[in-house]
């Protein structure tokens, strides 16, 4: 049986984790050395920004079912207080997302940078969505 999930807040962290992939690949923080790490010539960027609107609203999918997810799991689990949330975020974030893409990255072309900057993001979307949805419950 699902426990009751609260939309709003699965919602909430799904809009942060967006706009702070917005900001975390932006020159202002991570954008020009994640272009480096990842080799990717000025062909390869004309390309990726044509096909932008279906990267973001598929990401926006994936944010929604992962903080749905993670939902589920803090019903679950039931951590205690702001901390309790981040930890579990930084659970999930490190023993599995950062695993995962790590994972995938040692069978991949591109170097350790590439998947530093990708697993800091994911890791960081995600403890903010355990604490969200921990505190928010």
């Amino acid at each position: 049986m699902v426990p009751p999930i609260h939309f709003l807040p699965v919602l909430v962290s799904a809009i942060v984790a967006f706009f702070l992939g917005a900001l975390w690949y932006s020159p202002a923080l991570f954008g020009k050395p994640w272009v480096a790490a990842n080799r990717l010539t000025d062909e390869q960027i004309a390309r990726m920004r044509s096909g932008a609107a279906r990267s973001y609203g598929v990401s926006f999918v994936c944010f929604l079912v992962m903080a749905v997810a993670m939902a589920v799991l803090v019903a679950r689990v039931q951590p205690v207080g702001l901390l309790g949330g981040l930890k579990l975020g930084a659970l999930v974030g490190i023993g599995f997302a950062a695993m995962v893409s790590l994972t995938a990255n040692m069978y991949s072309d591109k170097p350790i940078a590439a998947w530093a900057i990708d697993a800091g993001y994911q890791v960081t979307y995600l403890i903010f969505m355990g604490a969200v949805l921990t505190v928010w419950r």
